[in-house]
């Protein structure tokens, strides 16, 4: 016996293939979103500083999943039709979507009741058992998701661990039937290892360095306020935030300028005294973001407090080889970065890893087509920036190293389901034709369409 068996034997006993059980868990986790609302935003404020308004949106995030989710249920579990061949004739073929089993899901500490219950949503949904490890760097939200889970799902459904990497690196070595990872590249790449050895399915939704193209035929206020709003939400710890703009030269000290008013329109001539701005998780990542500023042009901010873990919203220039343009930045610092034209900046995307997202401020369709047509991202965004992850209908995820399989609604129902294809004929209609002794019938196989 492992520390499994109880979550496996709920999926063999085969309660959870139907809709019943499944709509069962929504409905418990539905409770459980009503009970935590207050609380949770006293967690997201202690590990994160999040203002109340962006910790209300990251629980109403959670509501408009399980929303879908509840209401779509039934239209997702249903068999799928398939069309077969003149070979398989007389028959009928179908996707019967299926429990893969128990999975784990790992979460992160940016977005901590989100990204875990997300996921949980999903697996419950597609009929999984889950080990749920909230990160240890948001400790109020996994203390807070630890204590009240098991209030409302049984211990043979969900099992919710907490503990730091050693912990996880436990827990991967257990013969889950999937593992659900959101994180930094460096941490992916050990979780699909371990994963590896037990010949575990593994999504990763990992992040990347977002470019954000604006070009001369911009509406540049809107474009600042968007992009101010999508860099410095949650103090910049968002994996689709945008993470440097390009900027045609005409345009650059006018974006410039209006990026450092619409910073100051939205969090005041001193960010530190706004609620409105949040906190870096740690010092550790505070003195990260510090180090990588180094040797950068400030524009605005660069301010910054040890102690409370702030840094102010921060524009910079800097060179190509700065170290502010070798990792994800993951924090408050925006850097603006000349192109003569569209074409570089198309070219210099191209010589960066996939990101998650791209974004592009632009009037022109031609514009839009060639990004489409030459590059390549987990999602690309029109004149606006982070939104997509908003909306519970589109499929979120990376391509390459910024992640591998997608989540929300339907995606992220499928992504925990193994999608079982069957094949029924009927046996009244047996050709004989197929058996041997073949004879000659290879002329007449020849033959057929």
């Amino acid at each position: 016996m492992t520390a499994l068996t109880p979550l496996r034997e709920t999926v063999l006993t085969g309660a959870t293939r139907g809709p019943a059980w499944r709509l069962q868990q929504l409905q418990r986790l539905a409770e459980l979103l009503q009970a935590v609302k207050q609380p949770l935003l006293q967690a997201l404020a202690a590990d994160l500083g999040r203002p109340p308004l962006e910790a209300w949106i990251e629980w109403r995030g959670v509501r408009d999943e399980l929303a879908l989710t509840r209401r779509r249920l039934r239209a997702w579990m249903a068999r799928r039709p398939l069309r077969t061949g003149l070979l398989q004739w007389p028959a009928r073929a179908w996707l019967q979507p299926e429990p893969l089993g128990c999975v784990l899901i790992l979460a992160p500490w940016n977005y901590p009741f989100l990204l875990s219950l997300d996921p949980l949503i999903s697996a419950l949904a597609a009929g999984n058992t889950v080990v749920l490890k909230p990160s240890e760097h948001a400790p109020a939200v996994a203390a807070l998701l630890a204590e009240r889970l098991p209030r409302h799902l049984p211990a043979d459904v969900v099992r919710v661990v907490t503990g730091d990497a050693a912990t996880a690196r436990q827990w991967l070595e257990e013969p889950f039937d999937h593992v659900f990872f959101t994180g930094g590249t460096a941490v992916g790449r050990e979780v699909m290892a371990a994963a590896a050895r037990q010949l575990t399915p593994v999504t990763l939704e990992l992040g990347g360095r977002n470019p954000c193209l604006v070009l001369d035929d911009a509406d540049l206020p809107v474009a600042a306020r968007r992009i101010v709003w999508g860099r410095f939400l949650n103090a910049g710890q968002t994996c689709l935030a945008p993470d440097h703009v390009l900027v045609t030269p005409g345009l650059r000290r006018p974006l410039e300028e209006a990026l450092v008013e619409a910073i100051g329109g939205a969090y005041g001539p001193d960010p530190q005294q706004s609620p409105d701005f949040g906190r870096l998780v740690s010092t550790a990542h505070h003195d990260r973001l510090l180090g990588l500023l180094q040797g950068a042009e400030v524009l605005c901010g660069g301010a910054s407090d040890r102690a409370s873990r702030y840094l102010a919203p921060t524009v910079v220039r800097c060179a190509d080889d700065h170290p502010l343009l070798q990792e994800e930045i993951f924090g408050p610092v925006l850097p603006v970065l000349p192109i003569a034209d569209l074409e570089e900046g198309l070219q210099r995307i191209a010589r960066q890893p996939q990101p998650l997202a791209l974004y592009l401020f632009s009037r022109s369709a031609t514009a839009r087509a060639e990004v489409l047509r030459r590059t390549r991202s987990g999602s690309v965004v029109f004149n606006d920036v982070v939104l997509q992850a908003a909306a519970p209908t589109l499929p979120f995820g990376g391509v390459g190293p910024s992640g591998h399989g997608r989540c929300h609604g339907q995606a992220g129902f499928d992504t925990f389901s193994n999608l079982r294809t069957v094949l029924a004929r009927p046996s009244g209609w047996d050709v004989p034709l197929r058996y041997p002794p073949y004879g000659s019938r290879l002329g007449l196989a020849r033959r057929l369409p």
